[in-house]
């Protein structure tokens, strides 16, 4: 919701985003996750930097579930754009 609204402000024309979240969890219960990984695939008419940014702004600053997941196991993105 973030990046969306974040690309939306930077005048961005995206057409979808999706994201898949894959990680590692640890052997012995509890099995807790140990690494997470996002990516990001978006469609559209977009500029690499604008979407870079938005993606860390809101893994840095507002999303509050990444914020909690930081404190259990590191989280790493990256990202994918597709012609629309």
């Amino acid at each position: 919701m973030d990046v969306v609204s974040i690309l939306k402000k930077k005048r961005q024309k995206l057409d979808s985003l999706d994201i898949e979240v894959s990680g590692e969890r640890a052997k012995e219960p509890p099995t807790v996750w140990t690494k997470l990984e996002l990516v990001y695939r978006l469609r559209g008419e977009l500029d690499d930097k604008a979407v870079r940014d938005a993606i860390k702004l809101s893994q840095e600053k507002y999303c509050s579930v990444a914020a909690m997941l930081r404190k259990a196991a590191p989280v790493t993105f990256r990202y994918e754009i597709q012609p629309a």
